[in-house]
Parts: C-alpha cells; sequence; structure tokens
C-alpha cells in the first residue's frame, strides 16, 4: 500500500540529508509505528506519503514513494487527498472551519460524497471520538486535547484507504488516547486500513503496532521488525521494556500484562527495599530561599512584555497592584476558591491550590477539565469570574506585565507564542538580554535539553519537539521563582524528557516552584512531589504523588501497574533500588538516564542489523541505490558495514556545556558531563561518540542531483499550490 524505494530527502542549506537511503514497504491493514529520537526525520518521512514533501515543504526527494500504485513525484497532495488522510503535529493548522461538526464534514464535501453518507459519517466520528458533546463548539474554545481529537476525526470521516498521523495522542489524556488507539485498531483490523503513526509515547501505542520502524538518528539507515526485537536496541523504549531490560527479561515485554506475569522474582527482590522520593529529591521540611543572584529581568521592550505574559498584543492593566513585595511567606502562590467561566461554560469552579518554593505540582485530568486555565490565572492571563490568586505577593491579573515577569514564567501548549525572531540563535539572544543573563545562556540550555539545533534554522523550520524545547530554555533563562509549564513534553523523546527532568529539579532544589499541566503520567511521577487532579473545572484528588497514581487506574504509570500492590513508580527508582548500573546494550539506556532509556540515543545506532521490510538483512553488495558520483556505493557499504556488525553510527550531539554562571542546570541526565557510560563488555551495538563538536560522523553524501527512475522531485518553499511557508520539519 505504502513503499518507499531508496528515498532521500534533502532541504535547501542543510548539510546533508534529513533521510537517507529508505527502503520501506507498509502492506495494506498494516499498523506500522515510526519510532526515533526527536528532529531524526519522522515527520518527514510521513509527508512524503501524502505529497507536502516536497510539493509543499520544498527540498529535494531523491528515489520514489508510491501510495496505492500512486507515484508522489507526479501526484500533488490534493490528487492523494481521496487515498491518505494525515494529520500533523500541529492541529491548528489542520482546520479549514469554525466548527467542530463543520470541520468533520469538510473533508467530505471536497470529495462529493452524499449528504446523507456525510450525516451518517460524521454521528459515527462523533460517536467514537467522544465528540458529541462538543459538535457546536466553535474551534478556538476547545482545549488542545479536544482539538487533536477533532482532527483526527476530520481524516476518519472520508474513510481513506491510508492514514498518516504524527503524534496523534502527545495532548490526549490517557482514557482519550486509549479511545483514539482503540478506534485505529478497529479500522485495522475490521476495514484493512493501513496506517503509518509517528509517536514519541511508545507506552501508549506499541502493544497495537504490527512492525515498528525506528530512525535511530539522523540520516541513519531505517530499521523494521517486530516490536520486541526493534526496542531492544531503539534509542528510545517505553517504561516497561526499560524495566525488562533491567530485570534481564527475554523476550521483552511490550505491555503490562506481560510484564506482570513475569514480575513475581523482581518483586520479591524490592520487598522490604525503601522507596527513593518522587520528584527525584524529597520535599524540603522548610522552603529553600531562592539563591540571591537571580538576573533583575528588564522591564523594557515588546519581548519583555510577550516573555512574560505569553500573549501577543496583551496590554498592560491600569490599576495594578501596588505590593511590591518579594514575599518569603509560605506558599509562594495561592489560590483559593478561584472561578472562571468562558461565556456559558464555566472552566474552573471553586478550585484551591497552594504552591509552595521548592515544591512541583503536577496538574492532570481529563481534556478541558481546566488545567490551562488555571495556569492561565497563575499569570494574569485569566480574570477571576470569583475567588483570590496571589503569586509571590501579588494579584497576577492586576499587576503590570512588567512586574509580573520577574515573578512568574508560563511555556504555553503552543511555543510559537514565545518565537518572533528569525533564527534559533536570535531567539536565544534576546532571551538572555531580556533575563540580563550571560551571553550564551539560553543556548546552552538548548544544546542541553535537546541537542542538535543549529543556531541558523528559522524557528518553524523545527519540529513540534525542537520548538517546545527553545520555548522552555527561553523561559528558564530568566530563572523566575515559578515556572508553570502547559504540556511541557509534547514532541520530545524519553531521553530529552530525562535532560528536562533533571534541569528542573536542580532549579527545585534551589528553591523554584514548578507547576506542570500534563497527560504524561510518567513525567508526573519522575518529578512531581504533588498530583492535582481537576475534572469538570474541580478539584478531585489532591495529594503526594504515590498516594494519588496509585489509587487511579488512569493516571498510574507503567512501573506502578507492573509491581503492584509495591509503591514503585519509576524505573529509575527500580534501578536505584537494586544498585544496578545502567547498560548500552546498542543505543538502549545509558548512564544517567533517569527513565531508564537512554540519555544519549543519539550515540549509537543498534548492534545487530534487524530485517528490511520483513526479516531480510540489508544488502551488502552493490545494490540498485539511484545516487550518482559514488554514494549509492558509499551507502551500500555502509549498510554491509552495519549489517556484519562492524560499525555502529554514532549521531546526534552531545556533550552539552553546563550554563555559564547559572548553578543547577549543569551537567544531568544521560551523562552530559561527558563521562562514558557503564556498557557490559558482552553487549555488542556499542559505539563512538561524537567528535569534537558535538556532532556525529555522518556517511559521505555525494555532490550533485540524483538519476532517479522517474527523476528526482525538486520543489522550492513557494511550492506548487501558492506561496507556502517553510516546512515546520526536523532538520
Amino acid at each position: 500500500m505504502i513503499r518507499f524505494e531508496d528515498v532521500s530527502v534533502r532541504y535547501d542549506g542543510a548539510p546533508g540529508p534529513t533521510v537517507r537511503g529508505v527502503d520501506l514497504t507498509v502492506e495494506e491493514g498494516e499498523l506500522m509505528l515510526l519510532v526515533g529520537p526527536s528532529g531524526v526525520g519522522k515527520s518527514t518521512l510521513l509527508g512524503a506519503v501524502n505529497g507536502l514533501v516536497p510539493h509543499f515543504t520544498g527540498g529535494t526527494l531523491h528515489g520514489r514513494v508510491t501510495v496505492a500504485g500512486r507515484d508522489t513525484r507526479s501526484h500533488k497532495p490534493r490528487e492523494l487527498a481521496d487515498v491518505v488522510g494525515s494529520v500533523g503535529q500541529d492541529p491548528l493548522a489542520h482546520f479549514v472551519t469554525d466548527t467542530v461538526e463543520d470541520e468533520l464534514a469538510y473533508a467530505m464535501e471536497s470529495l462529493g460524497l452524499a449528504p446523507g453518507v456525510m450525516r451518517r459519517r460524521v454521528e459515527e466520528t462523533l460517536d467514537l471520538l467522544g465528540l458529541a458533546d462538543l459538535r457546536d463548539r466553535p474551534l478556538a474554545t476547545l482545549s488542545g486535547g479536544q482539538q487533536q481529537r477533532v482532527a483526527i476525526g476530520s481524516v476518519l470521516t472520508p474513510h481513506p484507504a491510508v492514514l498518516v498521523l504524527d503524534e496523534p495522542t502527545s495532548a490526549l489524556d490517557p482514557a482519550a488516547a486509549e479511545e483514539v488507539l482503540a478506534v485505529l485498531q478497529r479500522l485495522v483490523h475490521d476495514l484493512g486500513t493501513t496506517v503509518l503513526l509517528a509517536e514519541h509515547r511508545l507506552e501508549r501505542v506499541v502493544q497495537y503496532a504490527d512492525r515498528v520502524a525506528l530512525l535511530a538518528a539522523p540520516g541513519a539507515a531505517l530499521v523494521t521488525g517486530p516490536p520486541a526485537e526493534v526496542l531492544a536496541v531503539s534509542p528510545v523504549r517505553p517504561p516497561v521494556v526499560a524495566l525488562g531490560g533491567l530485570a534481564g527479561w527475554v523476550p521483552l515485554p511490550l505491555t503490562v500484562r506481560d510484564a506482570r506475569r513475569r514480575a513475581a522474582g523482581l518483586r520479591e527482590r524490592l520487598a522490604g527495599v525503601p522507596v527513593p522520593p518522587p520528584g527525584g529529591v524529597p520535599l524540603p521540611a522548610a522552603p529553600p530561599k531562592l539563591s540571591g543572584d537571580l538576573p533583575a529581568p528588564r522591564l523594557e521592550g515588546r519581548r519583555a512584555l510577550l516573555r512574560g505574559l505569553l500573549g501577543p498584543g496583551r496590554r498592560p492593566r491600569h490599576g495594578s497592584d501596588t505590593s511590591t513585595s518579594t514575599s518569603t511567606r509560605e506558599p509562594y502562590a495561592l489560590v483559593s476558591r478561584l472561578a472562571v467561566r468562558r461565556g456559558r461554560v464555566e472552566a474552573l469552579r471553586e478550585v484551591s491550590l497552594s504552591v509552595a518554593a521548592g515544591e512541583t505540582v503536577a496538574l492532570m485530568g481529563r481534556n478541558g477539565a481546566g488545567k490551562s486555565t488555571l495556569l492561565g490565572s497563575l499569570v494574569g492571563l485569566v480574570d477571576p469570574f470569583s475567588g483570590t490568586v496571589r503569586v509571590g505577593g501579588l494579584t497576577p491579573h492586576r499587576t503590570r506585565p512588567q512586574e509580573l515577569i520577574g515573578h512568574v514564567g508560563l511555556v504555553p501548549q503552543d511555543p510559537r507564542d514565545l518565537l518572533s525572531a528569525d533564527t534559533v540563535a536570535a531567539e536565544c539572544a534576546a532571551a538572555d538580554a531580556d533575563a540580563s543573563a550571560a551571553p550564551g545562556t539560553c543556548r546552552a540550555l538548548v544544546a542541553r535539553l535537546l541537542p542538535g539545533i543549529d543556531d541558523p534554522t528559522h524557528p518553524r523550520d523545527l519540529s513540534e519537539g525542537q520548538r517546545l524545547t527553545l520555548a522552555l530554555s527561553i523561559v528558564l533563562t530568566a530563572r523566575p521563582p515559578l515556572i508553570l509549564l502547559d504540556e511541557p513534553t509534547r514532541g520530545l523523546d524519553y531521553a530529552a524528557k530525562a535532560r528536562l527532568v533533571e534541569v528542573l529539579r536542580n532549579l527545585v532544589a534551589e528553591g523554584h516552584a514548578v507547576v506542570l499541566a500534563t497527560h504524561d503520567v510518567e513525567l508526573a511521577a519522575e518529578l512531581a512531589h504533588r498530583v492535582v487532579i481537576l475534572a469538570e473545572g474541580e478539584t478531585v484528588a489532591d495529594g503526594p504523588t504515590a498516594d494519588v497514581v496509585r489509587s487511579s487506574p488512569s493516571f498510574a504509570p507503567q512501573v506502578t501497574k507492573i509491581l503492584a500492590p509495591q509503591p514503585w513508580l519509576t524505573v529509575s527508582q527500580v534501578r536505584t533500588a537494586l544498585n544496578e548500573p545502567t547498560v548500552c546494550a546498542g543505543p538502549g539506556p545509558e548512564a544517567g538516564s533517569d527513565d531508564g532509556t537512554g540519555g544519549h540515543p543519539e550515540r549509537a545506532e543498534p548492534g545487530r542489523a534487524l530485517g528490511r521490510d520483513g526479516g531480510d538483512p540489508p544488502p551488502g553488495g552493490p545494490g540498485t541505490t539511484e545516487d550518482s558520483e559514488g554514494a549509492g556505493a558509499a551507502r551500500n557499504t555502509e549498510r554491509a558495514d552495519r549489517a556484519s556488525g562492524e560499525e555502529t553510527a554514532a549521531a546526534g550531539a552531545a556533550g552539552a556545556r553546563p550554563v555559564p554562571g547559572r548553578a543547577g542546570v549543569g551537567p544531568g541526565a544521560g551523562r552530559q558531563d561527558g563521562a562514558p557510560p557503564v556498557c557490559r563488555p558482552d553487549r555488542p551495538g556499542t559505539g563512538p561518540g561524537p567528535d569534537e563538536d558535538g556532532r556525529a560522523p555522518a556517511p559521505e553524501e555525494a555532490d550533485g542531483a540524483c538519476s532517479g527512475r522517474g527523476g528526482d522531485v525538486v520543489a522550492s518553499s513557494t511550492g506548487d499550490e501558492g506561496a507556502a511557508p517553510a516546512a515546520e520539519e526536523e532538520r
């Protein structure tokens, strides 16, 4: 149904191809899961299926992609719309109408389906995705997760033969994610729909996949095979697989059910062992004081206002609170009986919350429960209908923005609200200036959280995870006493999340308070001291992380489900209790990783070559690649070396640098201090690290154009259908 033949994609100005020499076949009625670290080219591969790459994004496509027999080089996206339905990482970019019901019907109207068919399919989709109560709601009033469900529903209604989904569950709560994945499974099993899906939260989706395709590093060869075999050598792996590797289970389990059946021995080893505190550090009895050398934020300039309030065009309020106290009263943030209304909708009802200095609080709950509204009230973006909000002695919605930014910073769901410069370097320089931080502070944070983001890159050309990393770094550069994060792990792989966790832990240890709204139960278990669950705008649970998540089937992490009734939450807790060093099995877990998934996934490729498209080893001799000037032969030689286990590619940037003059945000997760991972000598697949400038050695690429069977497709950034923005893609 989908066939890639020696496909490489290179964008103008890029130092090398984003993806190289991909050969892949996805059969009819198969669910293929595409995995790999952030920024390796997964979205590029997905975009090549529906023709957006390169017709819309620009760049050069070498090789051939066919879908249901149609060559994407000669068929533009509109000519594939009846076969392929696709949903990208940003649902807002997908919408063309104003209401939920109109959006679900739009694609069918474009295809000319009969009104009766359209009505029936809209009703079916509303029921399948739990959207019936939202049918008349304006899309702009929905939460991020609700918008994502509508975007998925809009491509389901035409009943396409192929579905291409880029992180379809990233903004969904656990229950909604299960519903969406169950719908996809029904389409695959009952209707023979072909699904190609990229996802970072593998704990949600891996059990549904027929096969897994792994891109271990930028430009690396694609590795395909059964899920258990591929994840055994993958740099990204869910907690259930990481726990299985720690316990030595062979084959590795993919589901909680499989792991529980084999966990009796592990439970015996852990019986009576003290459980390390959640959040990495215990909540102090006396709140720590913030260091006295925090930079005073600049109070002038549009960018300072933008970064402080995260609302483009927002104007300072008159009659602001005259209090300038930097009160050390506890709690640092206090919400009392807060009610917020949005038209007829009660977004929050009598919500109370306190956040102490040196504490991390996770807000959880269904999509639309009021989490983002509560964060907005803490930064002054939301006016209370009743109740009070105090942050650092100030009332946020009555305080001048220039004054408030010294007390609180928010990273919103859409990181583009914080980005206005033309390059990554310019964004970081502006962040340093706004925070009066040492030059290079923001850039060092970006390099540490997600290596491999180049300075000249335009923020809109970054992947969703890379944009989020840049926005996080901008806010963390100012080091506000209260840090608010709204879905901070969308688009981040496990290793990037581990590095983020380490940075936040260090800030919390210094006395900063962190409140994060998240559907990522693994992140909450790893980082939060407390969990607050909201439902229909009301607080239904507020307590220590272990107590709240262990009592909730929806919000319990995988380790808790596997080792229940014992009180374990994370793989890192189990590793600490067993006093086990992290081992490297190919690009697997690396020393210093907090989630057992590896601190530097980019450093190695699989130590053994799995079959390509069904299990056959990759060819080792002269192949049928179409690159000119020897590039094809070089790639075939590389594949032969990899197949024989003689070469392991090291890709991605490592060796992140400490932030100048900033205690607590230096080397952290994933052995960022440059120390080598602890590897067992009997484990193959460990390879050389990056070179001195932090970049991985990459295979030589031939100059000039390739001569494919039907010719290469070269498209400018303006595309063929009018002006088009540059690709929101991995570089």
